[in-house]
């Protein structure tokens, strides 16, 4: 890192070129660092490239264009912490960000974090990934702008798949190359995520192409099951295409304007995704993702990541986020618990019943959350963690957060993303906390970020988060809320009903 005379700010050169940034606080920022070319026409959908260089010093000090996407909303709650402001346009946003301590020595632990949002929403401008305090604590942090939803995941004939995945994997390629200059160790990385973020750092430890690119992964509230196949993903393709008025493949997809392309992934819910032989791995909820013939928690079950250590677990709630604002917690009924089961499992009547008798105080509302929670992130995330703890090349770890936030009323709780500012230690964030907020109106525990967020970090650097590891016998998995409680096998009879 050097800094010229004349301008007070750091400048840090990369392999493709110098990049001012800004010092605050004991830390330094980067923004808007391309990692690969920006995706212009047919270009949108191939392969990531490698980016121009550049002459001169080019700004990193202000927050750059994102990927192409739609508003977000969520019924009654404010999201917009976690969804960010929207599309911020501007064709070169295949971007990294990158927080690093001032004038850090070399050497540094690195993080890289990819953003959820359903594969179709999100990006680095969003105020709850701003990773200050990751730099604090001597991490050099970096998040990633990916390609969504269309241009990202429709699978289309002529065009690589999981492009939005293929640029993640650009990324880490260019942190082994230039993640030296920040401070950083480019053997020390660790990819982490959640939600969708989450998921594709599943794929990507189950990508032979990006081995060796990092040492250790954290998968929050993914899946290792998420995956549609090919047959799934033509479906989503042909609708589009005929929304559009094209022909289903890269010919037709090429000349249609960003615009149109956000417009048309907005129209595509309630395709039916189901076949003979598979059913839905997001139940309806969004026809993207990825697409995999087969699923990363089977191509890691063959030996795939078997050397990267693996931190992995969801939230208690995680269904309560896509009912309890739209005021279907409450109010859901015995069918819907049926109806959630029948989308989710080859043998409902028995799920349900094995839900109920597991949890027989429970509501509707508890049960169909917990199918729906199980569904999209449970049954997956227990699969990848057997799988990868069946290797003994490196170690799982195993995590359940279960502090319960009292938005809406107290129905959020453990919803999908409470964990999120505790990661990251942002909880005194202006617009988490409220009646509608994800934190909710009261105080959380005083010293529960602090404890999570230096988990995290003791495990990026050391691969060992401070409990016993995961195995197939014991299945050992740290319970976080104000107290932390190591629990054995903490939901064995829901989780087997799913095997």
């Amino acid at each position: 890192m050097t800094t010229d005379q004349h301008h007070p700010d750091p400048i840090v050169t990369t392999a493709q070129g110098a990049v001012r940034g800004l010092r605050r606080g004991g830390i330094e920022v980067y923004r808007n660092i391309p990692y690969a070319a920006p995706p212009l026409g047919a270009g949108r959908f191939a392969a990531p490239r490698p980016h121009a260089p550049w002459a001169g010093v080019r700004d990193g000090t202000e927050p750059g264009p994102n990927a192409p996407q739609g508003e977000r909303r969520l019924g009654s709650m404010d999201m917009s912490p976690y969804f960010g402001a929207g599309w911020s346009r501007g064709d070169d946003y295949l971007t990294v960000d990158v927080r690093t301590p001032e004038a850090a020595a070399g050497g540094r632990p690195v993080m890289v974090f990819v953003h959820g949002g359903g594969f179709v929403a999100g990006s680095t401008r969003s105020t709850l990934y701003d990773g200050s305090a990751f730099a604090r604590d001597g991490v050099v942090l970096v998040t990633v702008n990916y390609r969504l939803g269309i241009a990202g995941f429709l699978d289309i004939p002529g065009a690589p798949a999981n492009r939005g995945l293929l640029d993640v994997v650009a990324a880490l390629r260019w942190v082994r190359a230039n993640i030296g200059a920040f401070g950083g160790d480019p053997d020390n990385v660790t990819l982490f995520g959640q939600s969708a973020g989450a998921t594709i750092v599943g794929g990507v430890l189950a990508t032979a192409e990006a081995g060796g690119l990092f040492r250790r992964a954290i998968v929050q509230s993914g899946s290792g099951l998420g995956a549609f196949t090919t047959a799934q993903a033509a479906r989503v393709t042909r609708a589009a295409a005929e929304e559009l008025g094209v022909t289903p493949d890269l010919d037709g997809f090429a000349g249609v304007s960003d615009e149109r392309l956000v417009e048309t992934a907005a129209r595509l819910g309630g395709i039916e995704l189901r076949t003979a032989t598979h059913r839905d791995p997001l139940i309806g909820l969004s026809p993207f993702g990825l697409v995999l013939d087969t699923q990363p928690a089977e191509a890691v079950a063959g030996g795939l990541g078997a050397d990267v250590d693996l931190l992995i677990g969801t939230n208690t709630e995680e269904g309560n986020l896509y009912l309890a604002p739209v005021g279907q917690y409450a109010t859901s009924t015995a069918g819907d618990v049926d109806a959630a089961a029948a989308r989710a499992h080859p043998d409902p009547g028995r799920l349900v019943e094995t839900y109920r008798k597991a949890r027989p105080e429970a509501s509707f509302g508890e049960l169909r959350s917990a199918v729906m929670g199980d569904a999209l992130f449970g049954a997956g995330t227990w699969a990848l963690a057997g799988a990868h703890a069946a290797h003994r090349e490196s170690a799982t770890f195993a995590y359940e957060f279960a502090w319960r936030s009292g938005a809406l009323d107290g129905e959020l709780g453990a919803a999908h993303a409470v964990e999120v500012p505790f990661v990251f230690d942002l909880v005194r964030l202006p617009g988490l906390r409220g009646p509608n907020a994800l934190l909710g109106p009261t105080e959380p525990p005083a010293d529960l970020a602090a404890r999570m967020h230096e988990t995290w970090i003791r495990f990026a650097g050391t691969g060992d988060p401070g409990w016993r590891p995961y195995d197939d016998r014991r299945r050992t998995t740290m319970r976080i809320d104000a107290e932390w409680t190591e629990v054995d096998d903490p939901r064995g009879e829901e989780r087997r009903a799913w095997a």
